[in-house]
């Protein structure tokens, strides 16, 4: 109990116990703490005015003493003395102080793991994994990815800097726990490391003297996903356990982060691969005869599908390539996979190319014993040089018949047909022999191009008569300038819309210098 002279009146046991000097009459400055003693001077207006808040005398004060925290909440007497009853809080203090670092910590998990997260890439992952780390639990960090034979990739950053990246072949053996972490399974904890025991690789530039370094593993899904290494200066604070705890929580959400940005890498890679190989080729001039493709997927898919072509070039110039353009049923992934095995089995049967109905026959028959259910259309082209001519035979398998573009722009049909293959037990087809003059050409396409949906109003088909029409603006153009010219067209029917995947590929016999006028070409013949 305090007096509006700042002054002791009375005190019991405890507030004795709590400040020995407690006696009545003595000045409250000096006895008590000062903030009891402000808090005083305020609730009896004896604060000087300049040091005065504005608005009415403060309730309960809050402080240490020694090494608690207490709350003083004052009760005004009739004498005009202030008594003042202290309560403990230190543990209301601690609990609160965890909870706000909790929360803290909390936030800042979800902001990191947001931040992680965001971007599949590797190496952006280690670099914001290092700054992040540098910024919240130490001065500096680094960011060690398992060694996968090109050497150590370690990122690493001091405080208030940017991330470097280095690769550096080391054996992470020469700080103690390290390879362990790297390893990744079994889980290991935390591993503190005498900074006079650590490599020099270890230390960054940057950081003078190191006081402290732990190691900690980064744990991905099901795979290493690297080590982080927490560095701190010399003469500053060493790591506390609960620091170390929470290093730990930032660093699985780093580590999963850094795994899922691997696998993601690992499978687009593969998939790359793959792709490339389901691809259609690039091509060009072979054994005196021109040939050009393109391809286009559907709308749905952006690289791969169920159209597919392919050029099988013969040793000599006299003998026939092998050309064949098809549709999948279907789009997509899994068109795409049938894809592969169709142009794999064609490989294999190439020796048997000349004759086209037996190597369908043998097609149908692998097809028909594989899980699949899918069939396709196709058209086998077997070309060959005969002097200024190209001699073609054609077959198709349920598929349009190929068209044929002569020099003056006229447009015949191939009379081939046949049934679709892996659909029926036994197929029929019907071979066709063109020879094509010079500056004649050989249209195959795919119905992704006939059956395109567009134009002015959106639902019209492109339809064979719009592309023979196409066509016959083509005569005497080039093998590829023919195909861009059936794309664009094709394309800018479509427009923005859906459609189906699309393949073209011309087969053409290239001029000769003596042949200028549509006259001075002998026209070529079908044959049955």
């Amino acid at each position: 109990m305090a007096d509006s002279r700042l002054h002791l009146v009375a005190a019991n046991d405890a507030a004795r116990l709590l400040f020995p000097g407690a006696r009545p009459g003595t000045p409250l400055s000096g006895t008590v703490p000062a903030w009891i003693a402000a808090a005083h001077a305020r609730r009896v207006g004896a604060e000087p005015p300049a040091q005065r808040p504005p608005g009415p005398p403060a309730g309960p004060a809050r402080g240490p003493v020694g090494p608690r925290s207490y709350e003083a909440h004052p009760t005004a007497r009739e004498d005009g003395t202030v008594a003042w009853w202290l309560v403990d809080e230190t543990h209301h203090r601690t609990a609160r102080e965890e909870l706000r670092t909790e929360r803290e910590r909390t936030a800042f998990l979800v902001r990191s793991s947001n931040l992680l997260l965001s971007s599949l890439n590797l190496d952006r992952c280690m670099e914001a994994t290092a700054q992040l780390a540098a910024e919240h639990f130490a001065d500096a960090a680094l960011v060690l990815s398992p060694d996968h034979g090109s050497g150590l990739s370690v990122v690493s950053c001091v405080r208030g800097g940017h991330p470097s990246t280095a690769l550096l072949a080391v054996d992470p053996g020469e700080a103690p726990g390290l390879a362990e972490a790297l390893q990744g399974f079994p889980p290991v904890p935390s591993r503190w490391l005498d900074p006079a025991v650590a490599p020099d690789w270890l230390l960054p530039d940057g950081l003078a003297r190191v006081g402290s370094i732990v190691v900690t593993p980064l744990p991905g899904h099901g795979v290493p996903a690297g080590a982080l290494v927490l560095l701190r200066a010399a003469g500053g604070a060493p790591f506390a356990e609960d620091e170390e705890v929470f290093a730990r929580l930032f660093a699985a959400r780093a580590g999963a982060a850094m795994s899922a940005a691997r696998l993601y890498a690992d499978q687009a890679a593969v998939t790359d691969t793959l792709m490339r190989e389901l691809l259609p080729p690039k091509l060009r001039q072979t054994s005196g005869v021109e040939y050009a493709g393109g391809y286009r997927p559907s709308k749905d898919h952006e690289r791969v599908g169920g159209d597919f072509y392919d050029l099988h070039p013969t040793g000599g110039r006299d003998d026939a390539s092998l050309v064949v353009l098809g549709d999948v049923c279907g789009k997509g992934l899994e068109a795409a996979v049938m894809t592969g095995k169709i142009r794999t089995t064609l490989q294999a049967l190439l020796p048997m190319a000349d004759d086209h109905h037996h190597v369908l026959s043998l097609l149908n028959s692998s097809l028909l014993n594989s899980e699949s259910t899918r069939f396709a259309t196709m058209v086998l082209a077997s070309a060959a040089r005969e002097g200024n001519a190209v001699r073609l035979r054609l077959t198709s398998a349920g598929h349009p018949a190929p068209l044929i573009l002569r020099v003056d722009g006229s447009i015949e049909e191939a009379p081939t047909r046949g049934t679709l293959v892996g659909a029926l037990p036994e197929i029929t087809t019907k071979t066709a022999a063109v020879t094509l003059a010079p500056g004649d050409a050989c249209v195959l396409y795919t119905d992704g191009i006939s059956e395109a949906r567009g134009g002015p109003l959106g639902g019209a088909m492109f339809g064979e008569e719009r592309l023979r029409r196409a066509l016959s603006e083509c005569a005497a153009m080039p093998a590829e300038a023919v195909v861009e010219r059936v794309q664009m067209l094709a394309a800018q029917w479509v427009g923005a819309g859906r459609h189906d995947d699309m393949a073209v590929v011309v087969i053409s016999a290239p001029r000769t210098n003596h042949l200028s006028a549509v006259d001075g070409h002998t026209r070529g013949r079908f044959t049955a």
